[in-house]
């Protein structure tokens, strides 16, 4: 059966809900992604990664969200927030709502994956997804998709070896390395994705994201309230983390620094364990 909750019938989607009440909410933006890579690549990338994951264990996919906070200074991107606005008028709201809109529809847990992040939109998300951990009392997991896979040394790039590689495994029709110069290439941040960007390295990152995605949406709707507070408990500490940095070192993207240490690398097998507390002590190692 489809994933894709925009392509199904009610009775279709009440099948789906029975077996797996757990929904994917995929977030991206309209931007410029190099010269080889087509301008939706966040959302495209996010909405495939989440309707493998439902696929291989269950739940149902929303409709993927173009729109977020910043974007790069390049030709055919749209800014909706600027880039390092934490004040978020335009996404913190409709991810408030979209959570409430799907308790009310009866989901027992939401995944958030956001395949757009720079500094300000990541936490925003993983801030909202806490915050209404919380206030709606259902697990709600708020992440760009690099942060599933920080065990195979995925730490995420821009249009960059990391993304054109997923690209090249999720929509390999949709890449072009022949449209690339020589660098520097425009708005590439990271390896020369014409030099180092393959299918292979993105389908072992793609299936370690949809792997970890997949366990989660199976387990999250089961947890217990002590489980949902422990949870809540270590995502607040990594977003409390995130923004302590920000402001102390006037940089928003102070809290990035460590991604390639082990202990901080461990955070999703933390995460799918429900090894909580582990994700707690991390977060002093951001």
């Amino acid at each position: 059966m489809d994933v894709r909750m925009e392509y199904l019938r009610p009775r279709e989607i009440e099948t789906a809900m029975a077996a797996c009440p757990t929904l994917f909410l995929p977030l991206g933006t309209v931007e410029w992604h190099g010269r080889q890579n087509v301008v939706g690549l966040d959302a495209l990338k996010a909405h495939a990664l989440c309707v493998r994951a439902a696929q291989q264990g269950g739940g149902l996919v929303a409709p993927a969200l173009y729109g977020g906070v910043g974007g790069l200074d390049e030709p055919c991107t749209f800014v909706m927030e600027p880039e390092n606005n934490l004040y978020s008028v335009l996404v913190r709201p409709w991810l408030e709502a979209l959570c409430r809109e799907a308790v009310r529809q009866s989901f027992k847990a939401l995944i958030i994956l956001t395949g757009h992040y720079g500094a300000g939109q990541q936490i925003i998300v993983r801030e909202t997804a806490a915050r209404m951990t919380r206030i709606l009392n259902r697990p709600i997991l708020g992440t760009p998709e690099y942060f599933l896979a920080l065990p195979e040394g995925y730490t995420g790039d821009h249009a960059a070896y990391f993304e054109t590689s997923l690209m090249m495994c999720l929509y390999p029709d949709t890449v072009d390395l022949t449209q690339l110069g020589d660098p520097p290439h425009q708005g590439v941040h990271g390896r020369d994705p014409k030099q180092y960007a393959n299918a292979d390295d993105g389908k072992r990152f793609a299936e370690a994201i949809i792997n970890r995605l997949a366990a989660l949406a199976q387990h999250m709707p089961a947890w217990d309230q002590q489980t949902i507070d422990r949870f809540a408990a270590a995502e607040q500490a990594l977003v409390t983390r995130q923004l302590a940095l920000s402001g102390e070192r006037g940089n928003r993207w102070a809290a990035w620094r460590n991604l390639d240490k082990k202990e901080v690398a461990a955070y999703p097998d933390h995460l799918v364990n429900e090894r909580f507390e582990d994700i707690i002590a991390l977060a002093d190692l951001l």
